[in-house]
């Protein structure tokens, strides 16, 4: 057996063992030989970095590994490691995805959806509109995947719809076909009609048989060549409506705090470091980046039509499937029912949720948390406000009515959510990737490796600011297309925030661009779960993800740098250092001395 068959039979069916079993060996010299706990803290974090980038483990089973290696490792107690993972912002977490499910479970992001797309248009180039501004919203508030999950049998639908008309007519009269302009075929009764301009007309007798076999045999090819641009345009159309779903679940994510794991990564690792700094919240994160989100989504919407549909005019025919189309989505919508007690209850909920988080510490007006002087309530306390609420609440109040189809009175109704719901459906892997997440910033504050990694990042101080975080963009949009972005986001944030204070610049300026490129992963199917769903959907080749992809990656790059140089400047004040950054100076010039201490000491 040559060398090529034995890495094909013997060592490619089993690279996930090989990668658990080599890499802790190949990197052991660093916690051998290296000192201190920088160097042990950098052992855990480059496997747990190579274990989510390739899934040797489950994400999830590796986010435990701080439980294990911290402790033996000598860089934190195991009571430490194991409060990261129930900290304030995954609880918060928890509380926003139960009620999100919530909403999944009574249809009713279904019914928004189907409503918005009664609102837009149904012409293809405002239908793919009305997908990705549903799309959109939707995310900001609940999965990306459950919501792409939900829209993909909408545009499947849709797309079906605007073809079926042809594919009727071409079985209803199998046998007429078209021809060259101003003729027209049947050769179920032998006949050959054909439609000139007065100058030109001539005897049909005229006309030899040969004659007609040879258009005969013209027209059946022309029939082929309209089947399959036939085809090839409901392909397409379905790949441009796909991409715009992905896309803008991808981009609708980064509108709130609670979009995306990787918004709530930031917001635990600031907290972590800052403690209850200004500048960072709800209210403020949805000011910043739902701009950038809209402006996101409208560029995606113009370059999907440039790469897919073109801009022809509109004619009667698309007039026609315009109408068509509508009257199947509000076919759909009517199939819903009128709204039931339990989607206005939940959205009177979902509502009230959100004033609660962005009324919180607004910071433009007195928030309803500062009449609670005595302690600190954070978002977590609202989110679990209503989640009580929701497990209290009756899907159906029938202790004052029965319902007309039933003879005797009924039974208590079930609640707006049930735990077995929660349990079955809620994605508790993310909450160990989040927790593992803390524990990795945790580490590497109390290991110095964090101070460590900044100083060495200082090389790139005598770029710009714009520059660096430019470069900073760029590179996490890259490893972010073939690792998970929450996991980027775990290991980047913390080094970022020492980078930041070295090179004395606010940390947000590098960190905040930094987690909302992590959401902007557009070229490839594994980069992130709404783009394989829609990959599996629409049977794409990788080729047509990156070709879409890799424009929208340049763009969304170039929209989140652009905002935080202008309107970020002046949301946030990057012109100055902030004082809350401060002590996170001394703290790290007090680790550098005390390192030289260790080091020239006898």
């Amino acid at each position: 057996m040559g060398l090529i068959e034995t890495l094909r039979f013997r060592v490619l069916p089993y690279w996930k063992t090989y990668v658990l079993v080599l890499l802790p060996l190949i990197l052991l010299p660093l916690p051998v030989i290296g000192q201190g706990k920088e160097a042990r803290a950098g052992y855990v974090i480059i496997i747990m970095a190579v274990f989510w980038m390739t899934e040797a483990l489950p994400l999830a089973i590796t986010s435990l590994l701080p439980v294990v290696l911290f402790p033996l490792l000598g860089i934190m107690g195991t009571g430490k490691v194991c409060t990261a993972y129930m900290k304030e912002t995954n609880m918060m977490f928890i509380g926003g995805l139960m009620v999100a499910l919530t909403i999944e479970h009574c249809n009713l992001h279904k019914r928004i959806a189907l409503r918005v797309l009664l609102l837009v248009g149904a012409s293809p180039r405002w239908l793919m509109l009305g997908f990705m501004l549903t799309t959109m919203f939707l995310s900001m508030w609940i999965s990306n995947t459950a919501t792409t999950a939900m829209m993909v049998p909408i545009v499947e639908a849709v797309v079906q719809e605007l073809f079926k008309d042809g594919e009727e007519e071409m079985k209803r009269e199998p046998n007429v076909r078209m021809v060259p302009d101003g003729m027209s075929t049947c050769s179920s009764n032998n006949t050959l009609e054909i439609d000139l301009d007065s100058s030109e007309s001539q005897n049909l007798e005229a006309v030899s048989i040969d004659s007609i076999a040879d258009v005969g045999k013209s027209c059946q090819e022309l029939t082929a060549a309209s089947a399959d641009q036939s085809d090839n345009l409901c392909v397409s159309m379905k790949k441009c409506f796909l991409l715009s779903v992905a896309y803008s679940a991808n981009i609708g994510g980064t509108g709130t705090s609670i979009g995306s794991g990787t918004n709530l990564v930031l917001k635990g690792v600031f907290r972590e470091l800052y403690g209850s700094a200004p500048g960072l919240n709800f209210a403020s994160w949805m000011a910043f980046n739902v701009p950038g989100m809209l402006i996101n989504t409208f560029l995606a919407w113009i370059w999907l039509q440039c790469l897919f549909l073109g801009f022809k005019r509109t004619t009667a025919d698309d007039n026609t499937q315009a109408a068509v189309i509508k009257k199947l989505i509000r076919r759909k919508y009517e199939e819903l029912g009128p709204m039931t007690f339990h989607e206005l209850a939940t959205l009177i909920l979902f509502i009230l949720c959100v004033a609660l988080w962005f009324f919180r510490d607004p910071q433009f007006i007195t928030g309803w948390a500062e009449f609670l002087p005595a302690v600190e309530v954070d978002d977590a306390t609202a989110v679990m406000t209503i989640v009580l609420l929701l497990f209290i609440i009756p899907a159906k109040p029938r202790f004052w009515n029965r319902d007309t189809a039933e003879r005797n009175w009924a039974g208590p109704s079930p609640a707006l959510l049930e735990w077995k719901l929660v349990q079955d459906r809620l994605p508790w892997g993310i909450v160990l990737l989040l927790g593992g997440g803390f524990a990795l910033s945790d580490a590497s504050k109390a290991s110095g490796l964090s101070s460590w990694l900044g100083d060495q990042l200082a090389v790139l101080s005598f770029l710009p600011p714009f520059a660096i975080m430019l470069i900073i963009c760029i590179m996490t949009a890259a490893v972010t297309e073939v690792a998970s972005n929450t996991a980027t986001a775990n290991i980047l944030l913390p080094i970022l925030a020492e980078m930041a204070v070295t090179i004395k610049v606010n940390p947000l300026f590098l960190m905040l661009p930094a987690t909302v490129t992590c959401s902007y992963a557009f070229m490839l199917p594994v980069a992130t779960p709404p783009n394989a769903i829609v990959f599996a959907a629409g049977r794409m080749n990788p080729t047509d993800m990156v070709k879409a992809g890799l424009l929208m990656n340049i763009v969304c790059v170039v929209v989140i740098c652009v905002l935080m140089a202008s309107f970020g400047s002046f949301m946030f004040g990057f012109d100055e250092f902030p004082d809350w950054a401060v002590p996170q100076v001394k703290n790290a010039t007090m680790t550098t001395l005390s390192q030289f201490s260790n080091c020239t000491s006898p």
